[in-house]
């Protein structure tokens, strides 16, 4: 039997991405650099609604401070297929406070061998989502 699916896209709340986002370790922040677009892979965790990642002195994600990005993140199955995909709008903000820091360097290893020395948030302004309810299709063949 083959493995032909097909499927419906259904939008999700925005809890329900929320929920999606922090079940996958990866994801990527999307934004400009130099006037041109960028995009790096990240870990993170979603905390209090917020996105968090680290990132090292020198990244090009740390000049977005203040600034507005995407973040994305999905899952693809075995088949390929997408199961479903989160996208998050919102401002970068730099955590300074002692005990957060501390808390998500706890929360968030570092994936490259750099000091993590800064933690960002990201507040989401617009959430958006969507999961592909699949439908098993007879195999023709």
């Amino acid at each position: 039997m083959s493995d032909s699916r097909s499927g419906r896209m259904r939008s999700v709340t925005k809890e329900e991405a929320l929920g999606l986002l922090g079940s996958v370790p990866y994801g990527r922040v999307v934004f400009t650099d130099r006037a041109l677009p960028a995009v790096r892979p990240v870990n993170h965790v979603v905390d209090d609604g917020a996105v968090i990642m680290r990132t090292h002195t020198g990244a090009a994600v740390l000049r977005t401070v203040g600034q507005v990005v995407g973040y994305e993140a999905d899952l693809v199955d075995d088949a390929p297929t997408l199961v479903w995909s989160v996208v998050v709008i919102g401002k970068v903000e730099i955590e300074d406070r002692p005990e957060a820091v501390a808390r998500y360097e706890r929360m968030l290893r570092p994936v490259v061998d750099l000091p993590m020395d800064h933690v960002l948030r990201i507040r989401p302004q617009l959430v958006t989502g969507f999961v592909l309810d699949t439908l098993e299709l007879p195999d023709t063949g």
